[in-house]
């Protein structure tokens, strides 16, 4: 049984830009995470052990957010990266990160990058 597990719209302020001043003010990001798993024995057995852990997840994430970097392609990247090091029987992983108020010079609410890594 393939199941999606998710965590929606993490906050953190971090500083991540092309620019100087985004990474010494820096900005708030919104990050949001989805992976399959295989669910069946979590399902099976209601015993959190068989299931994708979700602070691990989260763990990666918020330590790869901390690292500055100039793109949000690299964030996603070490993202999936990670997730695939420290998580078992992940078999994919979308991240979506959303720097929210981008410096473009105008009024735009965000901008985002979607990266997805399928795990042999």
């Amino acid at each position: 049984m393939i199941g999606i597990v998710e965590l929606e719209s993490m906050e953190f302020y971090a500083f991540h830009g092309c620019y100087k001043e985004e990474q010494v003010v820096g900005n708030k990001f919104i990050v949001s995470l989805s992976m399959k798993a295989d669910c069946s024995k979590a399902a099976a057995t209601d015993d959190v052990s068989n299931a994708a852990n979700y602070q691990i997840a989260y763990q990666v994430v918020k330590e790869q957010m901390s690292i500055t970097s100039h793109l949000l392609e690299n964030v996603a990247d070490r993202i999936l990266t990670a997730l695939g090091e420290s998580m078992q029987g992940i078999i994919s992983a979308k991240v979506k990160i959303s720097k929210i108020n981008p410096p473009l010079g105008g009024k735009i609410g965000a901008s985002s990058v979607t990266l997805e890594h399928v795990f042999s």
